[in-house]
């Protein structure tokens, strides 16, 4: 779905091995597929995944680096005309070519790519005298192999990709206060989209159940439904004469968030909260409560985001008097979910989660298997802490996390610089930054909330694989240049990244 469409003319063909780069680590050698291969405008045909007959250790270090996206940049960066993508007999793959998947990003598409079969790969190969199966198992044993040019062969292509673009839709309702409101609202939201049916890039599903539905019960119908619970609970509670509302209360289900946090941060900048949300005495937006993933319940609710604010430790105990839930508190207030797009905008932020399990992302996250009434306490208890946020007459305050390194499990890389993409940017030369964190790397280098990465240390910037790619290459301690574009101005700055160890 990432490769670059229109009419190539006719090119040699040279065979990479798994085409994989991987620098040298403490425990792990390098690894070159390209080494002393001449790329240069050539069709690059490689396997699909990695070395299998490893150690778990360089099988897991050498998957870092064995994404298709990964390969694609190596091979474009040495000048390849092309990429040729086969599976190899020893992966024993159900299907031999990579289906269309819908993909977060199709900015900065390098080359064309192409998916071939076991049966056409070898088709290529006949001419070198070699077989698919013998090379694989070659490079099965974990070390890379010489690559090859295939000699009399030549290949023209002609790619043509219809990229669709579709359109999210938030759905917003607001409570209003019944007398002048402070001006500082509430939000209360959840994301309602998850990745539907079939193979999607995010799918963990399990093999043979690829293609079924992703039904999301938990991620997120669980976290829409206590929006939903808690609208119904406090208008009934309005109508009774029962609810003492100083601020308007917004409910936001968000579109989008599985790729990228789409929608909550287009609401963030139609709201425009960067510029007017910095002076706590007259916030637009009072706090922000994220519920993801609350329909599971085992042995606690965990509390996420406790740290952007002094109010939120007072508050929970209070709420959680009536309810007794076992409550898990993490002071960690950059996420991976829609609370983050308001923390970064200086908004203080709670998310509740009941903890990850064996069906996230796959089509086993069924609603029966939902805890209701685990479901039902956490909105009891959630709207303890709603209701003391509408009596307030001032907002909470709002506290900076310093060098938050981590952002839930969806970040392997061990350099650490502190800036955070902005997914939905359309248009732009490099990529988007929606904030930086307090503290980090980039911030001290004079890094903000959106400037446009155009290069990274000498790797240009065309989106987030690249930018993630460079940022893997880093030199812990060592001072690095990164050229930003802002207000239409190209500048660079100097980072020093740290360690997200």
């Amino acid at each position: 779905a990432f490769s670059k469409g229109g009419s190539f003319s006719p090119s040699e063909v040279v065979f990479a091995g798994y085409g994989i780069v991987a620098p040298r680590v403490e425990g792990n050698s390098g690894y070159n597929s390209f080494a002393h291969l001449d790329v240069t405008d050539k069709w690059v045909m490689v396997l699909r995944y990695f070395p299998e007959k490893v150690s778990p250790d360089r099988r897991r270090h050498l998957a870092r680096y064995g994404s298709l996206r990964y390969k694609a940049i190596q091979a474009s960066d040495r000048g390849a005309k092309g990429l040729l993508i086969a599976s190899g007999p020893n992966s024993k793959v159900s299907r031999q070519l990579i289906p269309l998947r819908l993909d977060g990003s199709v900015a900065g598409n390098r080359l064309p790519i192409i998916s071939i079969t076991d049966r056409i790969a070898q088709l290529f190969l006949d001419s070198a005298e070699k077989t698919l199966g013998q090379l694989q198992d070659e490079l099965d044993a974990g070390e890379p192999q010489m690559g090859f040019l295939v000699p009399g062969l030549q290949l023209e292509s002609k790619i043509d990709l219809e990229i669709e673009k579709k359109m999210g839709r938030n759905v917003l309702g607001v409570l209003r206060t019944v007398e002048s409101p402070t001006g500082s609202d509430l939000i209360i939201g959840a994301h309602l989209d998850h990745l539907g049916m079939g193979a999607t890039v995010t799918s963990l599903a399990r093999s043979g159940d690829e293609m079924g539905i992703h039904y999301g019960a938990d991620d997120n119908a669980s976290g829409v439904a206590a929006v939903l619970e808690l609208a119904e609970y406090l208008v009934d509670l309005r109508s009774s004469g029962h609810l003492v509302q100083k601020r308007d209360l917004v409910f936001g289900l968000w579109s989008g968030e599985e790729l990228g946090l789409l929608g909550s941060g287009h609401f963030v900048k139609k709201l425009g909260l960067g510029k007017r949300n910095g002076d706590n005495s007259s916030r637009k937006v009072a706090a922000y409560l994220n519920l993801d993933m609350v329909g599971r319940l085992k042995e606690s609710l965990v509390v996420q985001g406790v740290g952007s604010s002094s109010f939120w430790l007072s508050t929970i105990e209070r709420a959680n008097l009536q309810v007794g839930l076992p409550v898990l508190i993490q002071q960690e207030s950059y996420l991976p979910t829609d609370a983050t797009s308001f923390y970064v905008n200086k908004v203080p932020i709670l998310s509740f989660f009941t903890g990850s399990h064996e069906d996230y992302h796959t089509p086993g996250d069924r609603a029966e298997k939902i805890n209701y009434q685990g479901a039902r306490r956490i909105t009891q208890f959630l709207s303890g802490i709603v209701t003391d946020l509408l009596e307030m007459g001032h907002p909470p305050d709002y506290q900076e996390m310093q060098d938050s390194r981590r952002r839930g499990d969806r970040s392997s890389l061990r350099a650490y610089i502190g800036t955070i993409p902005d997914y939905s940017k359309e248009g732009a030369e490099g990529l988007v930054l929606s904030g930086v964190s307090a503290g980090g790397p980039a911030e001290k280098g004079g890094v903000r909330g959106g400037d446009e990465v155009v290069k990274l240390a000498d790797r240009e910037i065309k989106d987030i694989y690249d930018y993630t790619y460079a940022i893997d290459f880093l030199e812990i301690g060592a001072s690095t240049e990164i050229v930003i574009v802002r207000e239409g101005k190209r500048i660079t700055l100097t980072l020093v990244p740290q360690s997200r160890e």
